[in-house]
Formats: structure tokens, sequence, C-alpha cells
């Protein structure tokens, strides 16, 4: 070991200090905060050619990335990810040098600063695989969207495995992503050449998803493309010089075309900040539990109510064209809440059928994008 350590104690670069925080703030979802193997805590730090690359995992998702650097001697090391984020980030902008030193201990020098860390040997840091061929192209700010869209949706019901992420679905001509938690169902389709000749389909978990969230936010270009590849196990998400490697979730996802309701003949587009306003209002005198409140159509008008015995009971009346059969349907209220909060802003179009039936909102308009939302009804 004593010879090992002298020779990887030659290690030594200079990086941009912003540059530095910018590549380990992507690591600090990954790394582990609370874990039985010390090591998952580390970020690896590799120096070679004129970049070091960074690597974080937590055995679920792994996150690689680079960044340029002036590297004096080439080696690797893992250090502590949060603690040296949290230090890198309060030294002055300007250079920072980094320096492996006997036992793995890491010298780190910027101006009068002089620090030194306890790191740990790469050895028992876990291997990432590498990047396969790529299956797909999709364009980085529209899979941005498609996840905002959909990701509240997904269960965090562990025991729901299949249902514990989103489903990717590439076509020639568009791209898919479904997430249902088995009380509701969000879809959204957009129109994308991804330079596939057949349909390809992926589980994305949710944690991969929130990471994905995290990388392509930081894409200065919004017409940026990420390389879409995957193996056997694993999911690979690449852009910028950055790799997002996710492990793929086996099993059935549900048959997300039978849910969509095909009967709902009573509609009625009310705008939606109303809509959210009263929601958000009337539901503080739901039942703390279910969160339920009562959407009541009847000519004219939009009734929502919700009563609680422990807390009272509100009701509000929206104007709204409509002039079909009365209906009344009950919701939990953060339901609807969730995906008026991901549509944006304009119309939102309510469907119905009956009081056992799922209800479907979509944006309203002609020119709104292939978004949907389908919940299911609760008693009252």
């Amino acid at each position: 070991m004593g010879t090992l350590a002298k020779s990887m104690s030659q290690m030594e670069f200079t990086v941009n200090q912003a540059d530095l925080v910018k590549e380990l703030g992507l690591s600090q979802g990954v790394v582990e905060k609370k874990t039985t193997i010390p090591i998952l805590s580390n970020v690896l730090i590799e120096a070679r050619g004129e970049a070091i690359e960074l690597t974080s995992t937590d055995l679920e998702i792994g996150v690689r990335s680079a960044c340029p650097a002036k590297v004096s001697a080439e080696g690797s090391v893992t250090v502590p990810a949060k603690k040296l984020l949290d230090y890198v980030r309060l030294l002055e902008s300007g250079e920072v040098t980094v320096r492996l030193q006997e036992n793995f201990w890491v010298q780190i020098t910027a101006k009068r600063a002089r620090t030194r860390m306890v790191g740990m040997s790469r050895e028992n840091f876990p291997v990432l695989p590498q990047m396969p061929d790529v299956v797909a192209h999709l364009g980085a700010g529209m899979l941005l969207d498609m996840i905002g869209k959909v990701i509240f949706a997904v269960s965090s019901e562990e025991s729901r495995y299949t249902l514990n992420g989103a489903l990717l679905v590439v076509r020639p001509d568009s791209v898919i992503m479904v997430a249902t938690d088995g009380h509701r169902l969000a879809y959204v389709e957009a129109p994308y050449q991804a330079g596939v000749s057949s349909e390809v389909r992926a589980l994305v978990g949710k944690k991969a998803m929130g990471e994905l969230i995290r990388l392509l936010s930081q894409q200065e270009d919004p017409n940026s493309i990420l390389d879409f590849g995957r193996d056997e196990s694993h999911l690979f998400f690449r852009t910028g010089g950055r790799l997002l490697i996710s492990r793929l979730l086996s099993g059935q996802f549900p048959n997300y075309e039978a849910v969509i309701p095909k009967e709902n003949n009573r509609v009625v587009v009310l705008d939606r900040d109303a809509v959210a306003g009263a929601l958000r209002r009337v539901s503080q005198f739901a039942d703390e539990r279910s969160h339920a409140v009562k959407l009541q159509l009847a000519t004219g008008e939009l009734k929502v109510s919700s009563s609680s015995s422990e807390s009272g009971e509100s009701e509000e009346t929206l104007e709204a064209q409509y002039e079909g059969d009365a209906v009344q349907v009950g919701f939990n209220s953060q339901y609807l809440l969730d995906f008026l909060a991901a549509m944006g802003t304009g119309p939102v179009r309510l469907e119905f059928k009956d009081e056992q039936s799922a209800g479907q909102l979509c944006p309203a308009g002609a020119d709104a994008p292939q978004y949907r939302y389908i919940v299911m009804p609760m008693r009252i």
C-alpha cells in the first residue's frame, strides 16, 4: 500500500473554482448522505489529459462529468462529495489547485487558503458501465418539459415497483412519457424525429427523472441534443459532456391507452388560475387524509366545495360555459392542483362522464400540447 500511495501522490491539477462548483453540484443528488458504504459518499476524481472527470453513484444512479483543468500529474482519488463542494463553494473565484499526498490526503490550495482533506483510494469505488451505442437523439428542452409534466404522478410506494418510474416511448415521429400511481395518470406526447426506425420503450425511475431535471436545467442551449442509450440493465443519458446512468426498472408498465377515457361527454373550459385559486381555498377545509373536494357542474357554473367535521366547510362558484346535464364528482384536490401547476398558463379543459368514471383534464385550445391527465373519482 505504501508503494501505491507513493505513486499516486503525484496527482496534481489546477481548475477554475466556478467550474468545479458547477460540476460538483451535479453529484449532490446522487451521493449517499447516510450510507453503510462510506465510499458512496465520495466523488471519484480522475485527472488526465486536459480535464478532470468526476464520478458519483449510489449504485442506482451514476453521474459522470468532466471539467477543464491544467493537469500537472495524472492520477485519481475519492473525496467526500458534500464536504468538498461546501468548501470549494466558499473559496474566492479564481484558480484552485488540488494535489494528492500520501495516504490519500488531498491538499487544496487557492490564493491564501490551504486545506487538507481525508480522501480514500478508488479501489473500492464502483465501476460504472460505459455508454453503449446511441439508441435515440432527444431534445434536451423537450425532455425536461415532458418530465415536469408527469413526474408528480409517479408512485412513491415501493411495493408498486413498475409504477416507481415513468414510461418513455420513443417512436419514429414522436416521443411519449406516461406516469401513474394507480389513482391518476399523466400523459404527454411531442412530435419529434428521434432517429429511431421502430418503437423503443424504457421505464425511467423517479430518482433518475429528478437527476435529469437537475442535469437538463443547466443546459445553456435550449436546443441541445441528449443522446439516449441502453443495455440489458441500465439507461444512459448523455449531454454536454455529462452522463447520467440509471438502473433499468424491470416489469410491465400498465396499458395506459386503456385508461384514457373515450366517452367523457360533459366538457367545460375554465380559466386555469381561477380553478386553481378556488381549489386551494376550498381544500383548506377538506379532510386532511383524503383531500377530497366535490365538483358540481350545472348550467352556467362549476361549483367547488368541501367539508370536514374537524375544520368546517367551504364552497366557491365559478362561471362556466356549460349547458349539458348536471353532474357531480369527487376528486383529490391535490391531484388536481398538481396538474394545474404543471400545465402552466392558459385555459384548462375538464371532461366528465359521471360520478363513477375518471375525469380528464388537458390544456384547452387547438394548439395546446398533447398533454392529458386522468384522475380517478372519489366517493364523497
